[in-house]
């Protein structure tokens, strides 16, 4: 059976997913709301993040979101979050980058780049669930080539106007299926999970 690439995003009502998880994690273009997600507790994330990586068997990360999760996630095996923490650690790790001497110290690291398309398509032969985890600036490559299957969004009430969004104007036009039922915690965290499809965005006119 093919395995799925899929995507998993924090979002801002407006489509910012730049920086949610701490102050100093992405300021690049002068984006001062880096932590916005951290500073929105939500009731609800937790658990549906720990259901949705039952099936993870590896990590596909762009160099950012690399560089934090190999700082942070090898530490942090026992706890709250222990068994994430193992789960990270124990799986493969597939780094997007073209760059030969960027480092890959966290065990079971490897690059893809070179040919992102063909990686990608072997890495569904390997893997039976992919996770891009973050990593914006990688995600908008895989969205600009159709390169996914599943789309999660977890879409936080917040509006913060400035910052990179989920989708950029270069994005493949496609038609998104939602699989699952919404589902929204107290604080109006709405998770959506969107599968992706060969169909592409029709146009009418309403008539009277």
């Amino acid at each position: 059976m093919t395995g799925r690439i899929l995507i998993d995003l924090f979002t801002t009502l407006d489509g910012v997913a730049q920086g949610p998880g701490g102050v100093g994690e992405d300021t690049s273009g002068g984006f001062t709301f880096s932590g916005w997600q951290a500073g929105y507790p939500s009731s609800g994330v937790g658990p549906e993040i720990a259901k949705g990586m039952e099936g993870l068997d590896a990590l596909l990360l762009g160099r950012r979101t690399y560089d934090i999760f190999a700082a942070y996630w090898p530490q942090h095996t026992d706890g709250p979050s222990g068994e994430i923490g193992q789960l990270f650690d124990r799986v493969p790790k597939y780094v997007a980058t073209r760059d030969p001497d960027f480092p890959l110290a966290w065990q079971g690291s490897s690059r893809v780049g070179a040919d992102l398309a063909a990686e990608i398509a072997d890495l569904r032969e390997r893997h039976r669930e992919v996770h891009v985890i973050g990593s914006i600036d990688f995600v908008h490559t895989l969205l600009a080539e159709g390169l996914f299957d599943q789309l999660n969004l977890w879409v936080y009430p917040i509006l913060l106007g400035a910052g990179k969004k989920v989708f950029r104007d270069d994005a493949l036009p496609s038609v998104l299926e939602l699989i699952e039922k919404p589902v929204t915690d107290a604080e109006g965290v709405t998770l959506l999970r969107y599968g992706r499809t060969d169909r592409t965005p029709e146009v009418d006119t309403f008539e009277d």
